[in-house]
């Protein structure tokens, strides 16, 4: 049996715009990832019964969190709330790209339960990166905590 892991690509969480100007007085800017990888502990059975492990979730943005409240099937059972709100999440799992709600439904619960964690995870309040400073020459630089991503 394998373990459940949460992969992400080897580059860090920010990186440098390159084609951004910037001075050797400022910190540099940051661009901010917006997907990350992440693999199934069993993986989504699909149709023909192949089975998909491999997948990308995208950060949710105010629409997305919104617009489920509005489905039907929310407001009859909010438990539903967090697969409406997957299916819109998820551009790619596996082979499939076209993810949504009904997918969803058809993931085990240990797959479900590991999306739920995941989003918390990706979409949390804080950052694992901080501005800090050299205490010899004061220059200010970006360290990243570690946010546990792709360990």
């Amino acid at each position: 049996m394998t373990e459940a892991t949460t992969s992400a690509s080897p580059d860090p969480v920010a990186t440098r715009n390159p084609a951004a100007p910037h001075s050797p007085s400022e910190p540099e800017p940051l661009a901010v990832r917006t997907e990350f990888s992440f693999t199934l502990p069993r993986g989504y059975v699909d149709g023909e019964g192949g089975v998909h492990r491999e997948g990308v979730m995208r950060l949710a943005t105010a629409r997305d969190e919104l617009m489920p409240l509005k489905d039907q099937r929310v407001q009859e059972n909010p438990a539903y709330l967090s697969v409406v709100l997957l299916g819109r999440l998820i551009p790619r799992l596996g082979t499939v790209t076209d993810v949504h709600a009904g997918v969803i439904e058809g993931l085990f619960a240990a797959d479900l339960a590991f999306l739920q964690r995941f989003y918390e995870k990706i979409n949390s309040d804080g950052t694992s990166l901080a501005t800090t400073a050299c205490p010899e020459c004061s220059h200010e630089f970006h360290v990243d905590l570690g946010s546990g991503l792709g360990e």
